[in-house]
Formats: structure tokens, sequence, C-alpha cells
């Protein structure tokens, strides 16, 4: 049986070369699948799978190392000698699962000062991971977050605007950009009972906060998506070779609702777990104006990101520090 989600080789966007025939028509596959279904799988990426797998281990072997060595990572709220507030990682004693974000990796002591923003953390890793897992890791965000940049600037071109304007959006080390570790435990107990359909949940029932979430989920899969019209529920399959991307709330308010931000859930599936998220955000400041997209000449006014995430991630037990 067809997937509800689509699966789309993007591999004639990697070089940037938007103007063919081909990366029109993949442009036009992701604009269908954005609007239809919220979600969608790549293949053609360009992102090695042996990276991939190898970020895997450096999260399993993080989250199975000692609740001591997890701890040093942790922010202010579960060890008080840490001054960050939003990097680093969460027990699941918060939420059933237990997650490490990390955001821009080039943030260094050198340069954290330049920025203005709460969520813009430098997060010491030598504490907790060796040193060739912090070079994958940094080597896995250059790569996730230039992916991301590409299929933001296919949207660009649908409204037939320079891609250029992307960086108006979006500026490396300003961008609140989050790599994340999802690491689903023996759970216990479901964290919700879907209210709509009686089903036992691993993760609550949301949408997303930014313009894309790129995610590699693992073989267990679990990771269901809500269709706009019916209600009904939809797995999302596992492909070893592909990555799932769907929009957030950012994204559906810079194109007035034509990219909807969709609902989305993890199932509650009793064994061990990991997800791999990369949520890509605007930069700090970026003035979110609903005619960046939609209008020739773009006005500097409207709510900064950094409110725009806050306001979004109120509803996440995890992020109430």
């Amino acid at each position: 049986m067809k997937s509800y989600i689509p699966t789309i080789d993007i591999s004639s966007l990697l070089n940037l070369e938007f103007s063919t025939l081909k990366a029109k028509n993949t442009i036009r596959k992701i604009e269908k699948a954005c609007v239809d279904v919220g979600f969608f799988q790549v293949v053609g990426h360009g992102i090695n799978i042996k990276k991939i797998n190898n970020v895997c281990k450096i999260g399993n072997k993080f989250f199975n190392s000692s609740k001591a060595n997890k701890n040093k990572l942790a922010p202010k709220k579960w060890n008080k000698k840490n001054k960050n507030l939003y990097r680093g990682y969460f027990p699941n004693t918060v939420n059933g699962k237990e997650g490490l974000d990390l955001g821009d990796l080039q943030i260094k002591p050198n340069n954290i000062k330049k920025y203005k923003s709460s969520y813009i953390e430098y997060l010491d890793l030598t504490k907790s991971l060796s040193v060739s897992s912090i070079k994958n890791l940094y080597n896995y965000f250059d790569e996730i977050y230039a992916l991301s940049e590409i299929l933001f600037k296919g949207i660009i071109k649908l409204y037939k605007k320079d891609i250029k304007i992307s960086n108006q959006a979006f500026s490396r080390l300003k961008t609140l950009s989050t790599l994340r570790f999802n690491y689903y435990p023996n759970q216990t107990k479901p964290v919700e009972i879907s209210k709509q359909d009686g089903v036992a949940l691993g993760c609550e029932t949301h949408v997303d906060s930014g313009v894309f979430t790129i995610l590699y989920q693992d073989k267990k899969g679990g990771l269901q998506v809500q269709n706009r019209n019916n209600k009904k529920w939809y797995d999302v399959p596992f492909n070893k070779k592909a990555l799932v991307v769907n929009t957030g709330k950012a994204l559906e308010f810079l194109s007035k609702g034509k990219f909807k931000a969709t609902n989305h859930r993890v199932l509650w599936n009793k064994s061990k777990r990991l997800s791999i998220p990369f949520f890509f955000e605007p930069s700090n400041d970026f003035k979110m104006n609903k005619n960046f997209l939609n209008s020739k000449k773009y006005s500097k006014k409207g709510l900064i990101y950094e409110k725009f995430l806050n306001q979004s991630l109120k509803k996440f037990i995890e992020y109430q520090r």
C-alpha cells in the first residue's frame, strides 16, 4: 500500500540550481507534500548514512552512560552548578523521555558574549563526550543545517523571490536551531492517553515551533502524523536512507497559513528508542512578519523570533524552567 507520507528525491536541489526542470519538479513535490500532509521523507539528501548511524551511536552511548555523566550537561534546573538554562540534558522524570538539546556548536566561550539571547548558550560538551564524538556532532550539525537551508530556499523560489533573503531569516551563530536527541527508555507507563482515540503515547500530540524539522527515526518507528481533514493517524514508515521532514509554526506564520504546522505524536512501545530531530529555527532577532515571503519588500516589523519561540515552548513541560 502506498504510504500516506510521500518520499521525495531532492538530489536535484543540492547544488542550489533551482531553475532546472528537475529542480522545479522537486520543489513542486515538496510544496504538495507540505500543503497536503505537512510531512514527507527525503532521499538523495547528500548526508552519508554512515555519518547518521555514527551520530546515533554517540547518542545511545551518552544516554546509556552514568547519571552523573549526563547531569554534567544538565541545565541549572537539574544541576545547580551549571549556568545553562536551555541547552543540555534533561532527565526522563520530566516527561517520560530523556533529551539532549544542542545549539549551534560553533558557539564558543570567545564569541558567546556577542549574542544577547537566553537561547544562545555555550555548552561544554567535553564534560561528557569524547573529542571525536564532538567533532562528529559538529560536522553533522553543519550538514543538517545546510540541508535545511536548501529546503527553505526551495520554498522561497515558490514565491519567486531571491533565495538570498534566506540570510535575513537565518544567520549562523544567531540561529536558534536545535539538534536534539530524544531517548525513550523502557517507559513503565505512557505520558499521555490520546483524548481523540484512546491510544497510549510515549510523546504527546504536538506541532513543532520552527520552519522545518528534519528527523532521523530509528527502525522501531512509532512516529504518527494526523491527517488534517479526516483526523486519522498514519504511521511514518522507517526508511534507513531517508530523513523525515515536517513543517512548523514559523513556516505556517511566514506563509500566511499555506504551509500549516502538522499534529504528530509518538506511540508508547515499552522499548528503548532513539530519534534525532533537527529543529531549523530562525535567528533570535529575526522579525516575524507575514510579508517576508508574500511581498516584494520585506518590512522589518513584527515579533522577534526569540519571543515567538518562547510562546510556542510554553506548552512543553520540559521547557518550564
